[in-house]
C-alpha cells in the first residue's frame, strides 16, 4: 500500500509557489531599486573628472610667467654689465689717447730723423774702426795759404778769407727788417748784432771750423744756423748738406722748428736727400759726412749745446760749428 505524502512540506519534485526559482535568481535582470556595479551612476562625479582638466591652463599660465619674470631680470642684469663694460672702455681709452697724445707730441717732429737713422743702421754691415784724421786749421797756415787746384772740391776753410766782402756784406743785411715773404733757403728773421758778430768770428776767425758760446736758447742757435746755411748757400748752391746732431728727439724737433721757421721750410726740405738732416747718434752724422765727402759734396755740421761731449770723428770734417752752452743753460736743458 502506497505512502500518503507527508503534510510537513511539499516534495522536492513540486515546485513551491512562494519559493523563487534557480533561474530566477541568477537571472542578470537587477531590481529598479538596486544598482548594478558595473554602471556608474550618472550622478557621481570622479574624482579625476572636469575639475583637474580645468586648472591646467593656469598652472601653465603660471609657470610662463614665473620664466618670463626670471628671464627680464637676467636681462636687465645683463644690460648693467654691458652699460658698466662701456663706461670701462671709455674712460680707459679716453686716458690712454691722452697719454699716448703727450708722449707723441715731442717725437711728430723727428720721425724722418728716426727713419734716416734706421736706414743708416741697415747699411752697417761691417763694424771697421775708422781712422782719425785731424786737419790743421786754417790759422796756423795763415802765413802761405795753398791755393786750390783747378777741378777739385770746393774746400772751404781755404775760401771764407776771400769770400770776407761777401760774408760781411750779408752778415750786416741781416740785421735790418726780416722779411717774411724771402724764397725759401733765405733768412727771413732778423740776426741780433751778437749772433752776427759770432758769424763773422767763425766764418773768417775760425775758418769755418769751432766752437761759439751759445746764444742762450736752442731757437737763437737756430737763427744763427739759419744765417750760416744761407751765407753757404749762396757760396755752393746745392753741393752742401747741413747735418744737425742732439741726442734727444724734443731737441731735435726744436732745431727742426726754428729752421724751417727762419728759412721758410716745409718738412720735405727735411731728410736723407733733402737740405738738412737731423741726427741723434754721432756716428751714423760721421757715415753720412763721409758719404757725401765721397760724392764731392760739403758737409756742415751742428752740434747742439746740450752735446757735452764732441766725437773726435766730427773734428776731421772741414766745416762744422758747436755751440758750448753755459752752467745756466745745461741747468734747465736738464728736464729733458
Amino acid at each position: 500500500m502506497p505512502e500518503a505524502p507527508s503534510p510537513e512540506g511539499p516534495s522536492p519534485d513540486d515546485p513551491s509557489p512562494e519559493a523563487p526559482s534557480l533561474e530566477a535568481a541568477s537571472s542578470p535582470v537587477a531590481s529598479p531599486d538596486v544598482a548594478s556595479p558595473d554602471v556608474a551612476s550618472p550622478d557621481v562625479a570622479s574624482p579625476d573628472g572636469a575639475r583637474p582638466e580645468s586648472d591646467w591652463p593656469a598652472l601653465a599660465l603660471t609657470e610662463l610667467r614665473q620664466q618670463r619674470q626670471a628671464l627680464q631680470e637676467e636681462i636687465q642684469q645683463l644690460e648693467s654689465r654691458r652699460s658698466l663694460i662701456q663706461k670701462e672702455i671709455e674712460s680707459s681709452f679716453a686716458g690712454q689717447a691722452d697719454g699716448v697724445a703727450r708722449r707723441l707730441k715731442g717725437f711728430q717732429d723727428y720721425l724722418v730723423g728716426a727713419l734716416q737713422d734706421l736706414a743708416v743702421a741697415a747699411e752697417q754691415v761691417d763694424l771697421v774702426p775708422q781712422q782719425v784724421l785731424v786737419q790743421p786749421s786754417p790759422l796756423d797756415q795763415a802765413s802761405a795759404p795753398p791755393a786750390p787746384e783747378p777741378g777739385t772740391p770746393v774746400a772751404a776753410a781755404g775760401l771764407f778769407s776771400q769770400d770776407e766782402a761777401l760774408i760781411r756784406e750779408r752778415l750786416a743785411g741781416f740785421g735790418g727788417q726780416p722779411d717774411f715773404y724771402a724764397d725759401p733757403w733765405q733768412l727771413r728773421r732778423t740776426l741780433e748784432p751778437s749772433g752776427a758778430a759770432l758769424l763773422d768770428d767763425w766764418f773768417l776767425g775760425q775758418g769755418g771750423r769751432g766752437a761759439q758760446p751759445s746764444c742762450g736758447s736752442r731757437s737763437r742757435n737756430a737763427l744763427v744756423t739759419a744765417a750760416a746755411i744761407a751765407i753757404l748757400g749762396e757760396l755752393y748752391g746745392e753741393r752742401f748738406q747741413t747735418l744737425v746732431l742732439a741726442s734727444q728727439p724734443e731737441r731735435l724737433g726744436e732745431w727742426r722748428r726754428g729752421l724751417q721757421d727762419c728759412l721758410g721750410l716745409s718738412r720735405e726740405d727735411f731728410g736723407p736727400t733733402s737740405g738738412i738732416v737731423l741726427f741723434e747718434r754721432a756716428d751714423a752724422l760721421v757715415e753720412r759726412a763721409d758719404r757725401l765727402e765721397e760724392r764731392g759734396e760739403l758737409p756742415f755740421i751742428v752740434v747742439d749745446a746740450g752735446e757735452q761731449v764732441i766725437d773726435i770723428p766730427i773734428l776731421q770734417f772741414p766745416v762744422w760749428l758747436a755751440f758750448a752752452a753755459g752752467p745756466g743753460e745745461l741747468a734747465s736743458d736738464e728736464p729733458y
